[in-house]
């Protein structure tokens, strides 16, 4: 059985814990092996490289990119990455090799940036397409960093282990991402050796322009379709659970079992990702299982993901949602019966590529909800030239989802629930699929929805 199996940054930073529960286990001899890794950076270095994927703090980038000194801040992030080093020295890390692999990466990547330093400053080419490669070349810097060290570990411990650097720095060879992986893979002897993958792939398209930060996962994904793997496994250091244990208590947050490819799409539309959407849709077509796991607890069997799975009795799996949008709505008195009139809003959405959560209808109105983010507040100013009247709310939204709840009571319930704690319901939506119900609240009952919900729907 061939697995590809990604961990997560938080897991890679307890890597003692990776190498106990995850790599070796009860595993011993060949059972080692038929398994590639594909792993993420240490936690929050490619924070410290790009910037912080939730505050915006500036990293590296911003100084290559404002035009600061950016040599000075690579330094820095050095000793950040030499520091971890010495860390990961107490189990079995060569330090002074690990030293010497990560100064040169980080030397060459000074070469690339510098170069491209000096194209920028003779004004002969387009700035954004140079801004977007530097991207790349810092993406990639965190993922070499720990999948180098992770083989050196294994090594020095007697695994037998591959690195496979899929960050093509030392090529300069025209590949697409998945050309890359195929070549990188093509001669692997999976039987004898433990493969340790970079998260971040080179290729002629740009993972990043194309994925953003959910890049590495999209290797996982192509890793494992390429590989025609029997299963994807994603380690965590959490469940996928009904709800947030830091919200509702450890005592009632159940580990999913099983659920499908359609609640982890529900799952990605609020932000709370068990598997990046781009990277789930190539596993979902070629019909390979998705195993999400907890890093610390190995002997859980964690919550499968499949096509098919539908659960066999009526239940609500998963509360999940977010405090981190806005409802907006356009009223019009003219809008009853008027064919097409949101055409014209959906325009201006698709012009600022603003991707809606939610939408309700009526008579005369249109609600809709999105992300509360930046370019979202640029978008509504030029819908509020356009539109007879415009009503912008901050609210939270809360999700009851699950595979098999096309069945009386499930609604009525969670809004009893609601009612019980006085928590008005703003708006609702629920398509006719019906694997989730979408709840709009105000933003400050958000926590105390998600308790209401998961104790009405979901408790134990």
């Amino acid at each position: 059985m061939l697995t590809v199996e990604k961990i997560g940054g938080t897991s890679m930073s307890q890597f003692g814990d990776c190498l106990n529960n995850i790599i070796k286990g009860n595993r011993t001899g060949t059972e080692m092996y038929n398994r590639i890794f594909v792993v993420s950076a240490y936690n929050n270095v490619t924070n410290w490289l790009l910037e912080h994927k939730k505050t915006g703090e500036a990293g590296v980038y911003a100084k290559f990119r404002y035009n600061e000194d950016y040599d000075s801040a690579l330094d820095e992030l050095c000793l950040r990455l030499l520091e971890i080093n010495k860390e990961l020295e107490l189990i079995g890390l060569n330090l002074a090799e690990a030293n010497d692999f990560i100064q040169y990466r980080i030397k060459q990547a000074k070469t690339y940036l510098y170069s491209m330093y000096t194209v920028i400053a003779s004004g002969y080419i387009e700035k954004g397409h140079i801004y977007l490669a530097a991207r790349e070349i810092l993406a990639s810097i965190g993922e070499a960093h720990s999948a180098w060290n992770s083989v050196n570990i294994l090594n020095n411990k007697g695994i037998n282990a591959t690195f496979i650097d899929l960050c093509g720095f030392n090529d300069n060879e025209p590949l697409t991402i998945d050309e890359r992986i195929h070549k990188a893979f093509s001669n692997i002897d999976f039987k004898n050796t433990i493969c340790i993958a970079t998260g971040y792939t080179k290729g002629t398209e740009g993972i990043m322009r194309a994925f953003d930060r959910g890049y590495s996962e999209v290797t996982f994904s192509k890793i494992a379709v390429d590989l025609q793997a029997d299963e994807a496994i994603i380690h965590k250091e959490f469940h996928l659970s009904s709800a947030d244990p830091r919200l509702v208590g450890i005592d009632k947050s159940i580990p999913v079992g099983q659920t499908n490819f359609i609640i982890a799409d529900q799952l990605a539309d609020v932000g709370m990702e068990a598997i990046h959407p781009k990277a789930a849709k190539p596993l979902e077509l070629a019909g390979i299982n998705i195993r999400i796991k907890n890093t610390f607890e190995p002997e859980h069997p964690g919550t499968l993901i499949s096509n098919d799975y539908v659960s066999p009795e009526p239940k609500i799996e998963i509360v999940s949602g977010t405090n981190n949008v806005l409802a907006f709505e356009v009223h019009d008195p003219m809008m009853v019966g008027e064919v097409g009139y949101d055409l014209k809003v959906m325009k201006i959405l698709e012009r600022h590529k603003v991707s809606y959560i939610l939408k309700s209808t009526n008579a005369n109105s249109i609600t809709m909800v999105v992300w509360d983010k930046p370019h979202i507040h640029k978008m509504l100013e030029e819908l509020k030239e356009v539109v007879y009247q415009l009503t912008i709310k901050p609210v939270a939204i809360v999700c009851a989802m699950g595979t098999n709840i096309a069945y009386p009571g499930f609604l009525y319930r969670g809004a009893k629930a609601l009612a019980d704690k006085n928590i008005n319901i703003e708006c609702f939506g629920q398509s006719l699929k019906q694997v989730n119900m979408q709840f709009v609240i105000a933003r400050e009952h958000y926590a105390e929805t998600v308790i209401a919900l998961n104790d009405a729907l979901c408790g134990k």
